[in-house]
């Protein structure tokens, strides 16, 4: 089984978790392909995007 790769544009790490590519791209992570609806993040890109939506999702849960 090949082993997803970050989809940030310019690194190679491997990938441990998965997004919508819209969400990610509005948290502002450049995508480094055009492709596809989810975008694979290293463990450094996965917190630099949890860092950016972390008011977006503390309104959401508060929604519920």
């Amino acid at each position: 089984m090949a082993e997803d790769k970050c989809g940030v544009a310019g690194c190679n790490e491997p990938a441990v978790k998965s997004y919508s590519r819209e969400t990610v791209e509005k948290a502002g992570l450049k995508a480094a392909e055009e492709k596809g609806k989810r975008m694979h993040l290293c463990k450094e890109h996965n917190k630099q995007f949890k860092k950016a939506t972390k008011e977006e999702r503390k309104l959401e849960s508060l929604g519920r």
